[in-house]
């Protein structure tokens, strides 16, 4: 059993030193997106499918509570959240509507979209981003390697050099955790800027 706990927790350490090389610049530009978001009085809007629907609830509270200041509250939404809102969407239209819908009702130009999955190939993650772009909503995609079929819609892809999902998930929330520190710094040094 030692050495299976050796490897996964070096399979996972290595995979993130991987993600140094790889996805540095993009993590850097969605700081910088998030930053803009909240600039113009946007919010930021997530969503997922199980571990990643509960990565976007974890990420929406790092943001509306906070990471490690003591700050304003800056505003996100998971759209996992509302079990009525989700069943009655899956009921009257189906399941794959559940987030696009929801973008429909609640997104807006300022805001940008992230959305979770980690094949890259979940419709309603897909449904959902190809709809925050027909609104005119920055757009991202968190997956793995390949991107799957999200890739082709998003402004940024966050695209974790990984196939297997466990390993994915670890990655994007640790490379959540960056983000939410790094914007909510700068989110504090523009405050004190501006005064």
């Amino acid at each position: 059993m030692n050495d299976f706990i050796k490897y996964s927790l070096q399979s996972s350490a290595n995979l993130k030193l991987k993600c140094i090389d790889e996805l540095l610049d993009k993590i850097n530009v969605l700081i910088y997106e998030i930053i803009s978001t909240y600039s113009n009085n946007g919010k930021v809007i997530l969503f997922g499918n199980g571990g990643s629907a509960a990565d976007a609830q974890h990420v929406s509270g790092e943001l509306l509570g906070h990471y490690k200041l003591d700050r304003e509250s800056l505003p996100a939404i998971a759209l996992t959240t509302d079990s009525s809102v989700l069943t009655c969407i899956a009921n009257d239209y189906s399941f794959s509507e559940v987030f696009s819908r929801q973008i429909d009702g609640l997104g807006n130009p300022e805001d940008l979209v992230i959305g979770i999955t980690t094949s890259g190939n979940s419709e309603n993650i897909n449904k959902a981003l190809k709809k925050a772009k027909d609104k005119g909503i920055f757009t991202v995609g968190f997956t793995g390697t390949s991107g799957g079929k999200t890739k082709d819609i998003v402004d940024l892809l966050i695209n974790v050099p990984s196939k297997q999902t466990p390993r994915i998930q670890e990655a994007h929330i640790t490379i959540f955790h960056i983000i939410c520190e790094a914007v909510e710094k700068k989110m504090e040094e523009k405050k004190y800027d501006l005064c």
